[in-house]
């Protein structure tokens, strides 16, 4: 039976909120380590859970979205067999560039401030959410949407097509299809690394951008100004700070995103075929 919309918007929004809630310490202390006042000021290893109310928020919605637009995508792109890998490029990047524009972005923003004390001890997210808005208004919750559409689809381009083409070997090498969810896990943890570690200058610039406090209404630095001031000031070390939780995170955030994701649409297929049999 194959898979419907339905199925790709639950298991995307399940496997969002398990993977942000379960890995979300090391998020933070990754923000952290990559916060120009540095790791100690930005909170060091206190407050790990902070602005994950923001994160409840938008998990579920963000991946939903874009499970959804991937899934529909493969499948109605008029590619042919070969071209496979530019299917799952161009699939994933409308995917993560339709859930950044509506609700990853804003969320991200409120969490990474949260998570670095911009606003002082003892803010709720929405508290938060409520200075951002009135300080900044709109423009302030898609600060840095630019780069995160950036750090996005080179991302994924790396990343699922590397997902799929590893599900497909390990597919041929058992002789079976599909994969379990724990072998789908695997495939996902490997992607996800090697994307992270590559893709990691780019996050950085995303979260001083996010954590930039002047107003958004006024010309800010262009993105390779930024890029050129943290190499020449702080040296290529700072553009891969928080490169090892980030790596850790996302390789096993990977595992468990991919692999609930993958448990979710194989339990709701199989529910109703047993209930059309």
């Amino acid at each position: 039976m194959q898979q419907t919309f339905f199925d790709s918007l639950v298991a995307g929004a399940a496997s969002g909120t398990a993977v942000d809630l379960l890995f979300y310490p090391i998020d933070t202390l990754k923000t952290r380590l990559q916060s120009s006042q540095g790791f100690v000021r930005a909170g060091g290893f206190k407050g790990i859970y902070k602005g994950i109310g923001s994160v409840v928020v938008g998990s579920a919605p963000g991946a939903a979205a874009f499970f959804s637009t991937y899934d529909t995508m493969k499948k109605t792109l008029p590619l042919s067999d070969h071209l496979a890998p530019v299917n799952h490029v161009v699939s994933a990047s409308l995917g993560n560039w339709y859930a950044a524009c509506l609700i990853r972005v804003p969320t991200e923003v409120v969490k990474t401030r949260m998570q670095t004390s911009t606003y002082g001890a003892g803010f709720s997210s929405l508290s938060a959410a409520k200075i951002l808005w009135a300080s900044d208004g709109l423009g302030g919750f898609y600060r840095g949407f630019g780069i995160t559409v950036l750090r996005e689809i080179p991302f994924t381009s790396l990343q699922f097509p590397l997902y799929e083409f590893l599900k497909l070997r390990l597919s041929k090498f058992l002789g079976r299809k599909p994969l379990y969810a724990h072998e789908a896990a695997i495939c996902g943890s490997i992607a996800g690394g090697f994307a992270a570690a590559v893709t990691t200058p780019l996050d950085v610039l995303k979260t001083r951008i996010m954590l930039d406090m002047r107003d958004p209404k006024r010309s800010s630095p262009s993105l390779l100004t930024r890029f050129r001031t943290i190499y020449v000031e702080e040296g290529m070390k700072a553009l891969f700070a928080g490169v090892v939780p980030r790596t850790l995170w996302i390789s096993a955030g990977g595992a468990v995103f991919l692999g609930v994701y993958e448990w979710v649409t194989g339990g709701l297929i199989n529910s109703r075929t047993r209930r059309e049999m």
